[in-house]
């Protein structure tokens, strides 16, 4: 699959988020299918963009099993100063702890935190459909096209040259996990993935999705995306883009709650 991944550019995560206002991305997408005025006030900054403990927790997963030890070791700092009363580290209400953090050049994780990381890719390593797709290919691989005529971007977690697209993703119980799937709307984020990256390639590639769990006993499962869910999920897709595509000339963006409901409690 060379002629695909000559089209890849490997880029820092901030910098591919700063580029949301020029290209629309599966997550923006997503959130104009659940609100379009919400994707307005995002895209005008109106909304506070502060990134919550569990989203650095997922990256830093995502380094950690995509990208290596090596990788995780330069971006993720964790060694807090021990109290040599207790024999503990110090905690992180502490100035002692607070004076650390702030020396650090690094993104700090606390020790526990790690240990959940290290215990997800433990997860990943245990089952060797995962090994398989995650042994040859490479990590956060960025692609910028048009797609139904608007410019897109997409940062893939995984490309296998065999197997196509490999996402990652975490859970709280894996038995639940393709309800989940249908709640976060992973249909439309890797249909959206396959075809930005069709659309710049003209190849299309299959999909396959990694789920680990956050907590003991930390399995791990994987799932191949079928064709009816792509053939469904790409409908969805192109209906949406015509919706934004009207907002964007209307200068219209509703909630979706804009006329009076039945509210029927039986």
């Amino acid at each position: 699959m060379q002629e695909i991944t000559q089209h890849f550019k490997i880029e820092a995560a901030d910098f591919y988020h700063s580029q949301a206002k020029a290209y629309l991305s599966s997550h923006q997408l997503m959130h104009f299918m659940k609100c379009p005025y919400l994707w307005r006030k995002e895209h005008l900054g109106l909304i506070d963009e502060a990134r919550r403990a569990e989203f650095i927790i997922g990256e830093a997963t995502h380094v950690r099993i995509l990208e290596g030890r090596a990788e995780f070791d330069g971006r993720y700092v964790w060694d807090s100063p021990i109290n040599p009363t207790s024999g503990k580290p110090y905690g992180a209400t502490t100035k002692k702890y607070a004076d650390w953090k702030k020396a650090q050049k690094r993104i700090v994780l606390t020790r526990t935190q790690v240990a959940g990381i290290e215990d997800m890719a433990a997860g990943v390593e245990s089952n060797s459909y995962a090994m398989q797709l995650l042994s040859s290919g490479q990590a956060e691989s960025v692609v910028r096209g048009v797609f139904e005529g608007l410019k897109c971007q997409i940062r893939i977690d995984w490309f296998n040259p065999k197997y196509g697209i490999v996402d990652l993703k975490t859970c709280n119980d894996i038995d639940w996990f393709e309800y989940d799937a249908k709640k976060y709307k992973y249909d439309i984020q890797t249909t959206f993935y396959r075809e930005v990256l069709q659309a710049v390639t003209g190849v299309y590639v299959p999909v396959h999705v990694i789920a680990v769990e956050k907590q003991q006993p930390y399995r791990c499962g994987v799932w191949t995306i079928t064709q009816e869910t792509f053939h469904v999920a790409r409908n969805k897709i192109t209906a949406a883009i015509k919706r934004f595509k009207k907002c964007l000339a209307d200068g219209f963006w509703p909630t979706g709650f804009e006329e009076v409901r039945q509210l029927q409690i039986i």
